[in-house]
């Protein structure tokens, strides 16, 4: 069992900066593809980005704006986010999985966090 909790959201401008944090619990985190997703009021939860081992895939609606980065020594997984856009509001949301590499479908993903909730005001 995993447990996600996902921190540093918040309310920025347009064009601000945010980091999201997900800190999870297991001795085998570097053994977990993570991925972060996000859902927007009325819409579906989407993709933004996942990373196994080095290697992490974006989602096209965030290339060149976000990076994704993890610390197995600290069980965590970052989601840097610049040059925020009111398309960008949604609560964000950090999964493991346990099979796969890098992978885009939320179904894939086997434990999912709380969410965090992320504004960006026009």
């Amino acid at each position: 069992q995993v447990q996600l909790i996902e921190s540093g959201g918040g309310l920025v401008q347009a064009g601000g900066s945010l980091r999201l944090s997900c800190s999870a619990s297991g001795r085998t985190f570097s053994r977990y593809t993570m991925g972060w997703f996000r859902q927007a009021p009325g819409k579906e939860r989407e993709f933004v980005a996942a990373i196994s081992g080095a290697f992490t895939r974006y989602a096209d609606s965030v290339k060149g704006r976000f990076t994704m980065s993890r610390d197995n020594a600290k069980n965590t997984v970052y989601l840097q986010m610049n040059n925020l856009k009111p398309e960008d509001t949604a609560v964000y949301y950090c999964a493991a999985a346990l099979g796969g590499w890098a992978v885009q479908e939320k179904a894939r993903y086997d434990y999912w966090g709380q969410g965090t909730q992320v504004t960006a005001s026009s």
